[in-house]
């Protein structure tokens, strides 16, 4: 079990889900946008809890914030729990809170059990983890690191249009180091990152696991907004020989992909592709007319970075093709990439040794969504991360984590970082 004991560590644990979820409502759901007033006052909600059981909280330079036992405060080097508090519109409560839930009660249950840490740890409540805000992920944890680009900074919030950089400066970021790639943290006194999340997948449902250790993250790259463009005419009046469809150019294009997606998983490969955002424009469009213009999201992700160059040329010259066969053009956009992440092998087998230590089988597996955990794996921090079993999938307000199944992932972690 965690330094808390069941009875102590559930009901702290159900008041917080239920807490935050009371902050942040939406029609459906929870919404907490990356870097508002929203995704503030939940990190400020935390900081509450932290105080409130003695530990020290503090802020780094973007604005998330930290906990740790006041011994730790000022430790050299420490190993650290991390997830966000954002969450996609309308999604689910657990996805990434779980995370930062788990660090607090590792921290509390340690300082009100007495139970010895190997090493200090410090949680790390992110902002900004989630793409559907401005299009880029891992926004604070890239931040911290200097891996932000650019393009990230430049961003467009999907609401009101403005530019990442400006929410942030909102807050009273310094972006000029965070614009110049520097790190705002000393990556090189962590000694290791864990992460626990929900499986926004089905495995561990169907095979009856509560929690798994993961050993890899998908990589991707992403299209926000491709643009298919045609020409506009009568339904019923131009013949399929003259027709500049984009609607066809875009369905054809979509198969093609389909078609390599297939064939690479039946040559042993791995790799997803969605298209999450399509349509035309209904204020320009009828039903009896071809559409000139459609629109469209590409996401294509990978563990294996040959596999996602693969898909980058494909997509380019089967695009090219279908340019050339139908006289339309396709205008990508910026391409918004993250690269494949594996997790340290020795931090993987310890939180593996861990698990009969509280009773579970030992299992593994890899992550096909992105996480923090990426980020300072590319930073050079040897990183890792538990699945806690989580029904109905993940950024939709259904998901359905048992609070059971979080204390054992949030045991794995502790009996990881306990003195045996």
């Amino acid at each position: 079990m965690t330094g808390l004991s069941h009875n102590l560590a559930g009901p702290l644990a159900q008041q917080i889900f239920d807490d935050v979820r009371a902050m942040s409502p939406d029609t459906a759901g929870v919404s907490r946008p990356a870097y508002s007033e929203v995704e503030t006052a939940v990190l400020d909600y935390l900081s509450d809890v932290a105080l409130a059981h003695g530990l020290r909280v503090e802020e780094d330079a973007a604005k998330n914030r930290w906990f740790s036992l006041p011994e730790h405060a000022g430790a050299e080097r420490y190993a650290v729990i991390g997830s966000h508090v954002d969450s996609v519109p309308e999604g689910g409560n657990f996805d990434g809170l779980a995370g930062v839930v788990t660090g607090l009660l590792v921290l509390i249950g340690a300082r009100q059990t007495g139970r010895r840490l190997r090493e200090p740890v410090k949680v790390l409540a992110l902002r900004g983890e989630e793409s559907a805000w401005f299009g880029s992920c891992y926004l604070g944890s890239k931040a911290l690191t200097g891996l932000m680009g650019p393009g990230d900074l430049a961003a467009l919030h999907k609401g009101d249009g403005r530019t990442l950089s400006d929410h942030m400066a909102a807050l009273g970021i310094d972006i000029q180091p965070i614009a110049a790639g520097r790190p705002l943290i000393d990556t090189s006194r962590i000694s290791q990152y864990l992460e626990l999340h929900i499986e926004q997948g089905p495995l561990l449902v169907q095979r009856a696991i509560p929690a798994a250790i993961v050993t890899g993250i998908r990589g991707n790259f992403r299209f926000r907004a491709i643009r298919c463009i045609g020409e506009g005419g009568h339904s019923g009046a131009v013949p399929r020989a003259y027709r500049h469809d984009p609607v066809l150019a875009m369905a054809d294009l979509l198969t093609r992909l389909d078609d390599s997606w297939l064939h690479i998983l039946q040559t042993g490969g791995d790799l997803v592709l969605t298209s999450g955002v399509v349509g035309t424009d209904p204020a320009r469009h009828a039903i009896a007319r071809i559409a000139d213009e459609i629109t469209f999201s590409l996401d294509i992700r990978s563990q294996s970075a040959e596999i996602l160059d693969h898909m980058r040329a494909y997509l380019r010259e089967e695009m090219d093709e279908i340019t050339r066969i139908r006289g339309v053009r396709f205008e990508t956009g910026p391409e918004i990439p993250a690269a494949p992440a594996m997790m340290d092998a020795t931090v993987v087998e310890g939180l593996m040794a861990a698990m009969p230590r509280i009773g579970q089988e030992p299992f593994s597996m890899a992550s096909g969504a992105g996480h923090d955990a990426a980020i300072f794996a590319q930073a050079g921090v040897p990183s890792a991360m538990v699945f806690v079993r989580n029904r109905n999938g993940s950024h939709n307000p259904h998901e359905a984590m048992d609070l059971d199944d979080f204390l054992v992932g949030t045991s794995i972690i502790s009996a990881y970082l306990e003195e045996e």
